[in-house]
């Protein structure tokens, strides 16, 4: 007896249809897997008979073969028990034929006394399942949230005899089984209602939390309105990290379409439902492989730069991290994406985030400090600098200095000066002039303004040309260096509501690049 079922299966951040044909033939007794299973998924024979016996059903006494076509791509994880617990239902007769088996989705992952438990990715697969034109997809209960914000009919279940109860009457063997439970009723929204709480939702950091620093804060604020990455350069102690944290809480809110990017990203690791007030805020350890920042492994998982999608990325001590590991950032922060390659294929994710890096001066980190004296020999601080990836610090626009907190300034009002929910506003105002600007192109903030554009968008009046001339020959500043203070004075102009760049928002620009020497001398 032939069945047929369908399910999903995840390529990088996208799902993919999987047809679960299970052939149940005269001969010896055996149970065999083809179609490119993974090991997690060979080892689902098992999950499958004992959550079935369990259950009250009994597994065909016969040779199965199941297929899982298309069967040159390989299959991976453990949502595939669901799919093929219930082909077999319906091909040992337990389960009655009908339409539902082309029409509705499985997912799911069986516990050995047949309840089912959530299973990663349930987001986008639910969204290619609607994208395919499926009816409705079963999904474990506690993956509902998540796959309701694709808009599909979403059918949530406990085990494997509840799922069997939605499509009629079926057949148990131990007659002392404990009675079906009632299906749940069926569940239909869209992504723009979805409030549900997810886990990675945490309370915001506000900025008023952070005494004295006011430049550092102002190049946050400009850093968010131009989706600009950022450098903080100073000894321990100044309010690096704290400065870092608090870049989310500045970001406007995502709209629906990003709420659900992020949101399909994130249920790639654990469940996860959109939330409109939910950014990424991924802090990796330095020393973090290749792997681990920009995805990889078997089966190959999203990395830190893929997580933190629409949100922020901090690399803390950023000179210690591997030069590699480094080296790996500087496509997926030019392009917005990763693509990880395999000998069985490609998976590809979205990596459109901020960078946020915070780095010591020297070794000992007291370099500059006005009451610490450095320990650190010219020499140890030129390898100390050098290990900064110049490719990667071509793409950081902000390079703040920072000194120590006056104590007049930490022993001032808790809360001085302004909040997250202050400057917010501003940063969105901001955003909006630029997604009008950048209307019909492919990017929609001056980060990510090309080298031809630049020239458009950005023209200086005599004054600031002035300025820039004067600049470039005192601080010896590159071309990419000029390029990149042009696209932070526009975002500063941006943030004052004015068409045009003048001088005091060049002037405000070239402030926030004081790091230039200083790092060249490191790398010389």
């Amino acid at each position: 007896m032939l069945a047929k079922v369908y399910s999903m299966g995840l390529k990088g951040a996208a799902g993919y249809p999987v047809a679960v044909e299970l052939d149940a033939a005269n001969g010896l007794p055996a149970f065999v897997t083809v179609g490119l299973p993974g090991n997690a998924l060979r080892e689902s024979r098992d999950r499958v008979l004992a959550a079935m016996r369990n259950s009250g059903f009994k597994f065909p006494a016969r040779r199965v073969t199941v297929n899982l076509a298309p069967a040159q791509t390989r299959k991976e994880g453990t949502h595939f028990d669901l799919p093929i617990a219930l082909a077999a239902l319906s091909a040992s007769g337990h389960l009655s034929r009908g339409p539902w088996e082309a029409s509705h989705c499985f997912v799911g992952e069986l516990a050995l006394d047949g309840t089912l438990r959530p299973v990663r990715g349930v987001l986008a697969m639910a969204l290619e399942a609607r994208a395919r034109g499926f009816e409705a997809m079963v999904v474990p209960s506690a993956n509902a949230a998540e796959a309701l914000a694709s808009g599909i009919l979403v059918k949530p279940v406990g085990s494997l005899r509840e799922t069997a109860r939605l499509f009629g009457p079926c057949s148990l063997d131990d007659a002392d089984s404990p009675p079906l439970p009632e299906p749940e009723a069926d569940t239909r929204t869209d992504g723009e209602s979805v409030t549900a709480p997810d886990p990675g939702t945490r309370a915001l950091d506000c900025l008023s939390d952070v005494r004295g620093q006011s430049l550092a804060k102002r190049a946050l604020e400009i850093a968010a309105a131009g989706g600009h990455n950022i450098l903080l350069m100073g000894p321990p102690g100044v309010g690096k990290s704290m400065l870092a944290s608090r870049l989310a809480g500045l970001l406007p809110e995502p709209s629906e379409a990003e709420a659900l990017e992020i949101a399909r990203i994130q249920s790639l690791v654990r469940p996860f439902a959109p939330s409109r007030s939910f950014r990424p805020f991924r802090s990796p350890h330095h020393g973090a492989t290749v792997a681990a920042l920009i995805g990889g492994g078997t089966p190959v998982r999203p990395g830190e730069v893929s997580l933190a999608h629409g949100g922020v990325l901090f690399l803390d001590e950023l000179a210690e991290f591997p030069r590699p590991s480094l080296e790996a950032l500087r496509q997926p922060l030019e392009e917005g994406k990763v693509v990880v390659s395999r000998a069985n294929g490609s998976a590809a994710y979205p990596a459109r985030c901020q960078l946020v890096a915070a780095t010591n001066p020297c070794p000992c980190g007291y370099r500059g400090h006005p009451r610490k004296g450095c320990a650190c020999s010219p020499s140890a601080v030129a390898r100390y600098l050098g290990r900064l990836s110049g490719p990667l610090l071509d793409r950081i626009d902000l390079q703040i200095e920072l000194g120590p907190v006056a104590f007049s300034q930490w022993a001032g009002a808790p809360g001085a000066g302004e909040t997250s929910a202050q400057v917010r506003p501003r940063v969105a105002a901001a955003r909006r002039i630029q997604a009008e600007r950048f209307s019909g192109k492919e990017f929609r903030l001056n980060a990510s303004i090309t080298h031809r554009e630049l020239r458009k968008v950005c023209s200086l009046d005599a004054e600031g040309l002035r300025l820039l001339e004067s600049c470039a020959e005192k601080l010896a500043l590159s071309a990419r260096s000029i390029d990149r203070a042009l696209k932070v004075a526009r975002t500063v102009a941006d943030l004052a509501s004015c068409p045009t760049v003048r001088e005091e928002h060049l002037s405000e620009a070239l402030q926030c690049r004081r790091l230039d020497r200083l790092i060249d001398q490191g790398e010389n």
